[in-house]
């Protein structure tokens, strides 16, 4: 599709947006169509009130009345200006809010590989930067470009009906015009496309660096993040001025342009003027001030124009890329068209491979069966596969090869939303939101009671510790939970996964945090959440999976030992050797 029709598709596309407003779109138009109409109207009134009233006859009386025809229509212009305004506003953020809402809503349904490839300030950027730039095609760029064109017409309409003559006069420079337009126009449009590029690296630079503030100021790299953070916003200043200049340009052409019109017209006015009679000057006066008016009016809206239509420019690319989210099916995760739910029973994975798009095999024809009831433990060292395992059963991936099911049945079969709402996660990682406790715990889940989050803290053992915060359960830990520590997080994450009773419970690395005093506290309540559930521990410290139903120790994406604690140290395999390597040099 050529330039120019991609833009005309995305236009459209913008203004299928507009259908739910429809009554808002007729208020503004109708508002802008108005003082379309009423703006020229003023110059030809006073025109005809100096022909007529000041030079012919200096009626005192009738030029009153065409000065109060005058004024009222300043007023009717003022009316029509506010509603403008209002109800193009009031569309524009109709208009983005439901953008905004549809675009977050499908970027939640994105699958994880999505978010691995595309920087979280980019995802930002969308939501916010984009969706707001494209408010201003509605508020201020297509709906005033279109008041524009409707103004053009009406003084054109009033200036050939005056005098035609002087009308093809004073637009002998607008040829000049429409080609530094096209030029100012393909300038502006490439400034755009550099700026929105330099806008997404900016926010994700600065969402990435300030998340990770206390590495950068640990390892003392405030001054090379500094130089780094000046040369990117070079670039981004650098974006903006190049749209400055294109506009520092054409502007004084089109002022230049207007006042050579305007030049035109008094030569011509001087022109006349030798050898007229006295009725025929009476004639000429009005003429030569109605025609200065409408020229200045003539060319502010073409030079407004040049502006809206940058406006839209930038709306379009913006669009561009809001709707490349919208339509992007392809990193959604898949819905299953089957009745199944969740099923419990065994997990099986069955011949499964699995990589990181063009990467190596992270997971080898893996094959695997645990039971429901029981603790399975999964060991190995860094890059083995361990979570990358419980990432597949979690459906964050899909394996490339093999199934995995539970209970018999394929978990691509199982609806996603049952999939969640029976597998409870208890990461390394915690992510704590800016809330309360009681709702960092919930999640806002209204079926959870208060009385049901305080017996799950009180089997953590964390519920004393809640109990002496300012305001207890509903003390706000900051962002990330940064008013907390690393363990009491882990432990914030234990009571989150106990209320909502999940059938499979899945810990990754989580008492890795913890002091010897809370892993104890976690331990005994491991032992009574994994009654009757599908239990999968994935852990370094070896001490946290010994009392384990069977231990898989993984190497390379297989495994390669398999067995309860007791079996694996009398085989002196790996585990063994694993097992040794943590213990043989602790007091």
């Amino acid at each position: 599709m050529s330039t120019s029709g991609n833009f005309n598709h995305l236009l459209l596309r913008l203004l299928k947006e507009v259908r739910p407003y429809r009554k808002l779109l007729i208020i503004s138009f109708t508002s802008v169509l108005s003082l379309a109409i009423l703006g020229p109207l003023r110059p030809w009134l006073i025109g005809k009130a100096v022909d007529q009233y000041i030079v012919k006859t200096s009626n005192s009386t009738l030029l009153l009345y065409f000065l109060v025809g005058v004024f009222g229509i300043l007023v009717l212009e003022s009316v029509f200006i506010w509603l403008g305004a209002f109800y193009s506003n009031l569309l524009a953020q109709s208009v983005i809010r439901d953008l905004r809402i549809r675009v977050y809503n499908k970027i939640l349904r994105f699958k994880a590989s999505y978010f691995d490839n595309t920087p979280v300030g980019v995802s930002v950027t969308r939501i916010v930067s984009d969706v707001e730039a494209i408010s201003e095609v509605f508020s201020s760029g297509l709906m005033e470009i279109l008041g524009d064109l409707v103004t053009l017409v009406v003084i054109l309409g009033f200036m050939f009906y005056v005098n035609w003559e002087l009308t093809l006069l004073a637009l002998i420079p607008i040829p000049i015009l429409i080609v530094a337009t096209r030029i100012f126009a393909r300038a502006m449009k490439k400034s755009f496309q550099m700026e929105r590029t330099q806008v997404s690296r900016l926010n994700t630079y600065v969402q990435e660096h300030l998340m990770g503030i206390s590495l950068i100021q640990l390892f003392n790299r405030e001054q090379k993040t500094s130089l780094e953070f000046e040369e990117i916003n070079r670039k981004h200043r650098q974006a903006h001025i190049n749209a400055v200049w294109a506009n520092s340009i054409f502007f004084p052409v089109v002022e230049l342009l207007s006042s050579l019109s305007i030049g035109f017209l008094l030569v011509w006015g001087a022109l006349m003027v030798s050898g007229k009679s006295k009725t025929e000057l009476t004639q000429l006066y009005g003429t030569i001030i109605s025609f200065t008016l409408w020229i200045q009016q003539l060319y502010r809206p073409i030079r407004l124009l040049a502006d809206k239509f940058n406006i839209i420019q930038r709306g379009a690319v913006r669009a561009e890329r809001l709707f490349a989210i919208l339509d992007d099916d392809g990193n959604l995760e898949r819905e299953t068209t089957s009745d199944h739910k969740f099923i419990n029973g065994d997990i099986q994975f069955d011949n499964v491979s699995f990589a990181y798009e063009s990467n190596p095999q992270i997971i080898r024809s893996l094959s695997l069966n645990i039971e429901t009831g029981k603790m399975t433990a999964i060991v190995g060292a860094t890059g083995s596969g361990k979570t990358t395992l419980i990432h597949l059963l979690g459906r964050f991936y899909d394996p490339q090869e093999g199934k995995i099911t539970i209970g018999g049945v394929d978990i691509q079969n199982i609806s996603r939303d049952s999939l969640n709402r029976n597998i409870g996660f208890v990461l390394q990682d915690v992510f704590l939101f800016s809330d309360t406790v009681f709702n960092n715990i919930t999640l806002g889940n209204p079926t959870i009671t208060r009385e049901e989050v305080i017996k799950a803290s009180q089997q953590i053992g964390i519920h004393d510790f809640i109990q002496q915060l300012p305001g207890q359960y509903d003390y706000v830990i900051g962002e990330r939970g940064g008013t907390l520590s690393t363990g009491q997080r882990q432990l914030l994450a234990f009571v989150r996964v106990i209320v909502y009773e999940p059938r499979i419970l899945i810990l990754d690395e989580a008492t890795s945090s913890v002091d010897s005093e809370s892993e104890l506290l976690i331990q005994k309540a491991i032992s009574e959440v994994t009654k009757n559930r599908c239990s999968i521990v994935i852990a370094h410290r070896l001490s946290t999976i010994q009392r384990a139903d069977r231990i898989c120790l993984m190497e390379k994406g297989q495994i390669i030992e398999s067995g309860t604690h007791k079996e694996l140290l009398s085989a002196k395999g790996a585990y063994h050797q694993l097992f040794e390597k943590q213990y043989t040099n602790q007091p």
